[in-house]
């Protein structure tokens, strides 16, 4: 029988478990770094970074009511977007917890010293062993104890804002903005660590009662509140005390107690910072080795982050992680730089939190019904977004390629370590996967039910009868099966000097043979075939010029194999890729008589509609089948698997000839497909375009057509018959 929690956690208890869990050692340590950064403007600083939070707020309280479940941030990334995210949002979270704790050290170790007469960073990394310490042997830290120490710290920063308030100069707050708004986005970035715990209480959503009503309302409401009280103590202490000695200070709170509470009100506050300092390094060494821990069970981490001490009880491994990174940040790291990176990977975990719920939202998978949803979506969500994104561009060099290097570290190490040991993906992007296929089936659907097929088989005069035969034999294929025509032109092209009146009212004997050869394969193929020869001075033009004309729906030509000048300058054949107004197929003559089987391959995306309408009318003619073979890595989800053959099998219902499938698992190389491509008795592949594409390398299809001996195709999609780039992106991404 399967056991649940109570849910009595009602809307008073969820305020003080994220009022808890945002009041800490911050607002006694960050004001006065801030006031470097932006002077008065500090005050402003407080309320848009609360503002700022509201967006993950929002998210957050969506999607734990879509899964009230234990669990935070990292669950829900993992979960629904995928262990890549997730990786990346575990490792973010846990880096910014880390700091946090670091900083409640470094920065609440001064208060504990004007009252003890002691070196600020021995104190400070001996607190943090003995706390390391304290975790590692499992001594518990009471609920009763951490209520006790909030109720104490709320009423220390009440009689300092009641006490203050009245002595407040007004004076002192000219010149907000006079560091300009990137000081005042600078200075918001680095106190937006300040607001972190305000989704914690998302990791008891399992006990809340009503959690539609009163996650919502306890995150909104307790970031209300803590927002008002922050704006409160700041602007205290703006007031009532000069700028420099804030600036000055590392007590920045007790100097202005001094100045409106004097002595009781200094202790008071003294003694509620070293309560602060305890509490919030403590949560932050508890809080973040759990994450280590949680991604370790889930094959992100390695297993020995997940062994608990059978003596202790506790994840050792995780613990002393965690805090040999606070031990070196406290030792080596300046504790602005500390407040910065904890406040930048902060960021980026709230930034991940909106994407998640635009990615659930999209992928709109049945297991999540939130009973709350987040109101504006998804305007407020790339509010979030950007907001955060450029609140990371103005907290300096060490934080902003702080996050890009911890965030592209985790990506190598889901890359290199997590991805093969995992078999699985998340709910959005599994959601977002059967959604891509679906797409492509229906796109495919569309073209193979579009009509007819006109064929343009564009010649030169180098093009030589046995290769003209075999161009109009395919072009004569697919038009038949798709009850269109064919029409075979050869372009001409002279030289400037020679005006196209004289060279088109001259025959040479290349053109008496085109013409003749011409009329002797119209009558072979059973097919109406039209001839005609075009001349100009630029033969890439004319040809999409006359495609375009003429409304070709393919246009057939030879496969040219590229020098090194066409793969620096670009060759026609690029440019007529680019600007075909139609499909184009790039034909690799090669002697064939009977086909049995017309292979189709792709690799990590679905297959291009042409391609297919192409295969399925040359089999026709053929009395061949087509094969499909999807090449994917062999470290793939079996989500990943399952949907590909499902979307396989869709695609088979869709041709009129007999259709075979195949999955061919790869190391990540290309050494698989070109055995598949050897093995081929009529290869089909997809053809990129662009300038890059030859400079970066040869592309793919390249190769695979280099590879066989036998008959190939190149096809080129028309950008109508393609998803946009997005589209694209995405199906590389979920495919």
């Amino acid at each position: 029988m399967t056991k649940d929690l109570e849910r009595d956690l009602g809307l008073a208890s969820v305020m003080a478990i994220s009022i808890g869990a945002m009041i800490g050692s911050g607002i006694f340590i960050l004001p006065a770094l801030a006031i470097k950064i932006a002077g008065p403007g500090v005050v402003i600083a407080y309320l848009l970074a609360g503002l700022l939070v509201v967006p993950a707020a929002l998210s957050k309280s969506e999607m734990a009511t879509a899964m009230p479940e234990a669990g935070g941030t990292y669950i829900y990334i993992e979960r629904g977007m995928g262990p890549l995210l997730g990786t990346v949002a575990g490792v973010g979270t846990w880096f910014s917890l880390a700091f946090k704790g670091a900083l409640a050290l470094v920065g609440g170790v001064p208060y504990l010293v004007l009252l003890l007469d002691l070196p600020v960073k021995p104190v400070a990394l001996t607190l943090a062993v003995v706390l390391i310490a304290v975790n590692v042997f499992g001594a518990k830290q009471t609920g009763q104890l951490q209520v006790v120490i909030v109720v104490v710290m709320l009423a220390a920063l009440a009689w300092f804002v009641g006490g203050g308030v009245t002595t407040v100069d007004p004076g002192q707050f000219d010149d907000s903005l006079s560091d300009g708004i990137s000081g005042l986005l600078a200075a918001t970035g680095l106190v937006f660590v300040s607001y972190a715990g305000v989704t914690k209480v998302a990791s008891v959503a399992e006990e809340i009662e009503d959690p539609g009503r009163n996650i919502p309302l306890g995150i909104l409401g307790s970031l209300t509140f803590t927002t008002v009280l922050y704006v409160l103590i700041v602007a205290v202490m703006v007031g009532v005390s000069p700028l420099e000695d804030l600036a000055d200070s590392a007590t920045p709170m007790a100097v202005a107690a001094g100045e409106s509470l004097a002595g009781p009100g200094v202790v008071a506050v003294v003694l509620a910072a070293i309560l602060a300092l305890i509490s919030t390094a403590n949560a932050g060494i508890l809080s973040s080795s759990r994450y280590p821990f949680a991604m370790s069970r889930d094959d992100l981490a390695p297993p020995r982050f997940a062994t608990v001490s059978d003596r202790f009880g506790t994840p050792i491994t995780a613990i002393t992680l965690t805090g040999g990174v606070m031990l070196a940040l406290i030792a080596f790291v300046p504790i602005l730089e500390i407040a910065k990176l904890a406040s930048a990977f902060q960021i980026l975990v709230f930034v991940l939190i909106n994407v998640a719920v635009i990615a659930f939202r999209y992928a709109d998978p049945d297991e999540y019904e939130p009973t709350f949803e987040s109101p504006l979506y998804p305007t407020i969500q790339l509010f979030g977004v950007v907001s955060g994104l450029v609140l990371l561009t103005q907290m300096g060099t060490v934080a902003l390629v702080g996050a890009a290097v911890i965030t592209a570290g985790s990506v190598g190490w889901y890359w290199f370590y997590a991805r093969p040991r995992i078999d699985r993906s998340g709910i959005a992007v599994d959601t977002v996967r059967q959604s891509t296929g679906r797409s492509a089936v229906d796109r495919t659907e569309d073209v193979l039910e579009s009509g007819s097929d006109d064929v343009l088989v564009a010649l030169t005069e180098g093009t030589g009868q046995d290769r003209e035969r075999q161009l109009i034999r395919i072009a004569a294929d697919v038009a038949r099966e798709r009850g269109g025509g064919v029409t075979v032109v050869q372009f001409d092209e002279v030289p400037d000097q020679i005006s196209l009146g004289y060279a088109s009212a001259t025959q040479s004997p290349a053109d008496l043979q085109f013409e003749e050869q011409t009329d002797q394969l119209s009558a072979e193929f059973d097919v109406p075939i039209t001839c005609g020869e075009i001349v100009s001075h630029d033969t890439k033009h004319a040809i999409v010029n006359f495609a375009a004309h003429e409304e070709a729906d393919v246009l057939l030509m030879e496969r040219q194999p590229g020098g090194l000048r066409h793969q620096l300058l670009g060759s026609p054949v690029e440019w007529i890729l680019e600007h075909a107004p139609c499909d184009v197929v790039l034909v690799e003559d090669r002697d064939f008589d009977a086909v049995s089987e017309v292979t189709v391959l792709t690799d990590r995306s679905p297959f291009d509609a042409s391609k297919v309408r192409i295969a399925d009318a040359l089999a026709g003619e053929f009395d061949a089948t087509v094969r499909l073979v999807y090449a994917v890595e062999s470290s793939a989800s079996s989500d990943l698997k399952r949907t590909v053959e499902e979307y396989q099998t869709e695609l088979s219902d869709l041709c009129s000839a007999p259709v075979a499938t195949e999955l061919v698992e790869t190391d990540g190389s290309v050494s698989e497909l070109i055995d598949v491509a050897r093995g081929a008795e009529f290869l089909v592949v997809g053809r990129s375009s662009g300038r890059l594409r030859p400079i970066v390398g040869n592309d793919l299809a390249d190769r695979l057509i280099d590879a066989t001996d036998s008959p190939a195709l190149g096809v080129h999609a028309h950008e109508s018959r393609r998803p946009g780039l997005v589209g694209r992106i995405v199906e590389r991404f979920v495919f």
